[in-house]
């Protein structure tokens, strides 16, 4: 999907389109987080979320799924996610209720992201780190895997 926002609404969704977001304001800076919490809502090494008011926050289509857990830090933490495509899309916490915490990937236009922190490095695995050496693809390849080429995406 290209950029689905004007220039004062800052557009996202899920993988499946079913639910769809906008944003008034441009989202703050953004921070990974490595804790195991986060490592598991995403299936992958961290989580990368980026700041946004709530009250400009609304949900253009769809209706969001929610799961609550204590986090290891203590905090209560809501996550937000399609019920259809599982897409993660955004957290809140009570800790912060003017904000709320869209996942990155989840925003239309990717260059809005700007990290500015990490969080939860004790937590960092090794692999997080993608070495400069490592084969790489533009587009994706099937050669040199080290898994059967038909379980490639």
């Amino acid at each position: 999907m290209g950029k689905t926002y004007t220039s004062d609404k800052y557009g996202g969704g899920c993988l499946c389109g079913g639910v769809r977001f906008e944003t008034a304001a441009k989202p703050g800076p953004g921070g990974y987080c490595h804790c195991a919490d986060c490592r598991r809502i995403t299936g992958s090494a961290f989580n990368v979320s980026v700041a946004v008011e709530r009250a400009g926050f609304r949900i253009t289509k769809g209706e969001p799924k929610a799961f609550t857990k204590v986090a290891d830090s203590g905090n209560e933490l809501t996550r937000w996610f399609c019920p259809d495509c599982g897409s993660p899309l955004y957290t809140a916490s009570p800790d912060h209720p003017d904000t709320l915490y869209v996942k990155a990937g989840a925003l239309d236009d990717p260059s809005l992201v700007q990290p500015g922190h990490q969080s939860w490095t004790q937590s960092r695995v090794d692999w997080s780190v993608i070495p400069a050496a490592i084969p790489s693809h533009a587009r994706g390849s099937r050669e040199g895997l080290p898994w059967p080429a038909s379980a490639a995406a």
